[in-house]
């Protein structure tokens, strides 16, 4: 199935396509007017018929579903699969928007590919890559920055860090944080260290202190905390069991972090975040936060945003009960100096604002009527064309008549006034079967009759002269046509 793009680029084909070839059946009737009617008949329809199918092809493409490629990158992979449950539930609801997931290693590769081309939408954290094409469609998610010490731990602030070890969890997908934070809080002149840690050996880095303290960004759910809970709560025991207490260490700048980066923003962890009783932490901790969007070229249609906002919004109630995290999704910033601003098809369904049909087509409706009249002219002049007969106009019946009068002047015999009278009949019979009944011209029959009494006059005459032997030129001349009285013309 083709991508938006492709969709768009083949739908303006097969249109450019219809009106093209009609078009040239246009121009075919024009040009072949002196062929035969079949010749100009299957020409004509043949265009027709061409025109009609790119017509039809055309609506249909536009009728389909479009499709669109999401990147998207977790360490732990839980974004990936929760974008193809997404997909999958927009499938399934025979949603005018699908997404095509593909699946990177971390948020920047998600965000690289974006940035490249490569997909039409991405899920990125505000804080990597290359974002200067991206529209917000929405905010699927919200990631907190979270420094903790782990049992056994001296450190309670981030003074505590003067010459230990912070262990970044994720590597380079947090290097943005780790330099504002090493630049707020001197890393350099204090002596801290950094050490980047994957998930798999953050625990050994722990258990054997090379690290006095991780920094994770994550969002706050039930699924991640508890992974948390996992990793650090089960520290070394005293001497009855008891746990050693994990502490989060406040980010006190974090609001001066925020005026000045507008990817991040000031947030307070709740109290009892991480375990209920005895509450850890035990008191709200300020700490940074960020969005995590997904995000859209700033080329894709406005109509194709929108739906794709209802669609998301759509499977989101159907499936946050089986994901949690999907509770999270929000509309973006519609603020003109966003961060990331928000896609003028999303922002319009979100305001509740999309235009109606009637509104985008409205102008083309009325210049469409108004051509209308115009193209039912060319359409009548086509087919007239087509329908034209081959055949030789038939000389009037008036004329034919006239025309005899020279020949009973000229006539030297009987058999030539014979013929005169045979060629008579032919023209009153064709005269009568060639006209439907009830449409013969009043006007012309009495023009008709009124030849046809003369002609039998001069053949009378004709005949009178020819059976006393005298010669045409002595027969008495019959009156011209243009002698008969008007007057007479008229009565008749």
């Amino acid at each position: 199935m083709p991508d938006a793009s492709e969709r768009d680029q083949l739908q303006n084909l097969a249109a450019g396509a219809a009106a093209g070839a009609g078009l040239l059946a246009i121009v075919a009737a024009l040009a072949t007017r002196g062929a035969p009617r079949w010749v100009r008949v299957t020409l004509v329809v043949g265009l027709l018929v061409i025109a009609a199918g790119a017509g039809i092809y055309a609506y249909r493409l536009s009728n389909q579903p479009t499709t669109l490629t999401v990147a998207v990158g977790s360490v732990d992979g839980d974004g990936p699969r929760l974008l193809a449950a997404i997909a999958s539930k927009l499938n399934a609801a025979n949603a005018p928007v699908r997404l095509s997931v593909v699946e990177k290693l971390t948020a920047i590769d998600a965000a690289a590919a974006f940035a490249k081309g490569e997909v039409d939408l991405a899920v990125v954290r505000p804080d990597t890559g290359d974002l200067s094409s991206a529209r917000a469609i929405m905010v699927v998610a919200h990631s907190v920055v979270l420094i903790i010490a782990p049992p056994g731990s001296t450190v309670t602030s981030m003074d505590d860090l003067k010459g230990k070890t912070l262990g970044v969890v994720g590597g380079a997908v947090n290097q943005s944080v780790t330099s504002i934070l090493a630049r707020e809080y001197d890393f350099e002149k204090n002596k801290t260290r950094v050490r980047d840690l994957m998930p798999a050996e953050t625990p050994q880095a722990v258990q054997s202190k090379q690290v006095q303290a991780l920094l994770l960004v994550m969002p706050i759910s039930e699924r991640y905390v508890g992974r948390l809970r996992e990793l650090l709560l089960r520290g070394p025991s005293g001497p009855k069991g008891k746990e050693s207490k994990v502490a989060l260490v406040p980010i006190e700048s974090a609001g001066a972090i925020a005026s000045l980066n507008k990817a991040f923003e000031s947030y307070e962890v709740p109290k009892g975040i991480l375990r209920g009783s005895p509450a850890v932490p035990d008191e709200d901790v300020t700490t940074l936060r960020m969005a995590l969007y997904l995000v859209a070229n700033k080329k894709i249609g406005d109509d194709v945003a929108a739906s794709l906002t209802k669609a998301l919004l759509d499977a989101r109630r159907e499936l946050v009960s089986e994901h949690p995290l999907l509770a999270q999704i929000a509309e973006p910033d519609k603020d003109k100096d966003a961060f990331i601003p928000i896609h003028p098809g999303a922002k319009a369904y979100l305001d509740g604002e999309q235009k109606s049909f009637f509104d985008k087509y409205g102008d083309q409706l009325f210049y469409g009527s108004m051509l209308l009249g115009t193209l039912a002219s060319l359409l009548g002049a086509c087919w007239k064309f087509m329908v034209r007969s081959d055949a030789k106009p038939v000389e009037r019946p008036l004329k034919r008549l006239f025309g005899l009068m020279d020949e009973v002047k000229n006539a030297r015999d009987e058999a030539e006034l014979v013929r005169v009278e045979e060629t008579i009949d032919e023209i009153l019979r064709a005269q009568l079967e060639g006209s439907p009944q009830g449409e013969i011209d009043p006007g012309e029959a009495a023009a008709v009759s009124l030849a046809t009494h003369r002609l039998e006059r001069m053949l009378s005459q004709k005949r009178a002269a020819l059976a006393g032997g005298a010669s045409p030129a002595a027969a008495p001349a019959a009156a011209p046509p243009s002698a008969t009285p008007p007057v007479q013309l008229r009565q008749v």
